[in-house]
């Protein structure tokens, strides 16, 4: 029990940054224009795509990004997995499907687009063997 109540606490006392990823660009511009950030599109293989899962491992769950990106971002992805278990609905392969065929033609994963609110691109950016400070700093360039 004491170690429980331990684990507890100490787990309290560390500050978390939980990753909020939308599913959906239109609310994602709204929300972008109503706290004034930026939108970051991410599109991923996130069960097949070598660089995709690292990019997600070395700078998405780092909390360098998860403090950068809770004060300036709002967070979209577009997944497309093919493994049967990580299938997605047929509502969301669509609306995926849809944001590709406007911001990713050419189907190349990973995929990162910096957006202002009104959806239109700033820069882009696909896996880079960066710290995550660096990889900040990259998809903020132009």
């Amino acid at each position: 029990m004491k170690t429980i109540l331990f684990l507890l606490i100490v787990n309290l006392s560390i500050p978390s940054f939980a990753q909020n990823w939308q599913l959906d660009l239109e609310q994602a511009k709204l929300e972008a224009k109503k706290h004034q950030k930026q939108i970051l599109l991410v599109f991923s293989g996130s069960d097949w795509c070598g660089p995709c899962i690292k990019l997600d491992q070395e700078i998405w769950q780092t909390a360098v990004f998860k403090k950068h990106a809770e004060a300036n971002l709002i967070l979209v992805k577009a997944d497309f997995p093919k493994r049967k278990g990580n299938k997605l609905s047929e509502n969301q392969a669509i609306k995926n499907t849809k944001l590709a065929e406007k911001y990713n033609p050419k189907g190349h994963f990973p995929l990162v687009i910096l957006l202002n609110d009104k959806g239109e691109e700033l820069n882009k950016l696909g896996y880079k063997n960066l710290t995550p400070e660096q990889y900040i700093l990259a998809i903020h360039e132009k």
